[in-house]
């Protein structure tokens, strides 16, 4: 599958400064690689429903058709949302809610359709510079989303902006997005996952470090 890029837009403004510092970003990708924009304004989606345990028919929502088809064919998901209260957007959240009703969708496995993929993040935050520790509910969010899902996580791209405009202004976010997408992006996993880790590396020979001691430690 050749690298394509799909970039969610999860503002209620268009042209706002989530969006330019991702297309500042998007700037430096090799021309050869795909790149779709959807903005999700665009493409309302109605409150999501748990129909886990729903026998009925339900008929297809036209958007979540066309977003769940952009999102699996895409290599590489950049989740570009304004920090709305310390967090995802309304719009950007309600996607990834559909997630969890895709990973039930008739015919597709989309959980291992999606996984060895990388999930990105952009955000502009009106302090970020100096209170870069406010965004980290939107960075966890994306990064456990990325681990559920057996995705990579390349981080997340943090502007500084308040006006419209404002990102463009803003020489660190600016510089950091000329090589956000020239990094490595590593698995994505739970904090519990990288604590075993840890234990199982530094466990002494002879003291429980063997092939399983994480598994036995994780049982009740």
């Amino acid at each position: 599958m050749d690298r394509s890029f799909l970039f969610v837009l999860g503002s209620s403004r268009r042209d706002g400064n989530t969006e330019s510092l991702a297309r500042k970003a998007a700037e430096q990708l090799p021309a050869e690689v795909a790149q779709r924009w959807i903005r999700l304004a665009d493409h309302p989606l109605p409150d999501y429903e748990d129909r886990r345990h729903d026998a009925r028919d339900h008929a297809a929502d036209d958007s979540a058709s066309q977003l769940f088809e952009a999102t699996l064919g895409a290599t590489d998901l950049v989740i570009a949302s304004p920090l709305y209260w310390y967090s995802l957007s309304s719009t950007t959240k309600r996607y990834l809610d559909y997630w969890s009703g895709w990973l039930r969708s008739p015919g597709v496995d989309f959980k291992a359709a999606m996984a060895g993929r990388t999930l990105w993040g952009v955000t502009v935050h009106s302090h970020a510079h100096r209170e870069e520790e406010v965004v980290a509910p939107l960075a966890g969010t994306l990064e456990l989303t990325a681990a559920y899902m057996g995705m990579r996580f390349g981080g997340v791209l943090v502007g500084a902006g308040n006006r419209p405009g404002d990102v463009l202004g803003d020489p660190v976010g600016l510089g950091r997005a000329k090589t956000f997408f020239a990094r490595e992006p590593v698995p994505a996993r739970f904090p519990y996952e990288a604590r075993e880790a840890h234990e199982t590396r530094e466990a002494p020979a002879g003291d429980g470090g063997g092939p399983g001691a994480a598994e036995a430690a994780a049982t009740p």
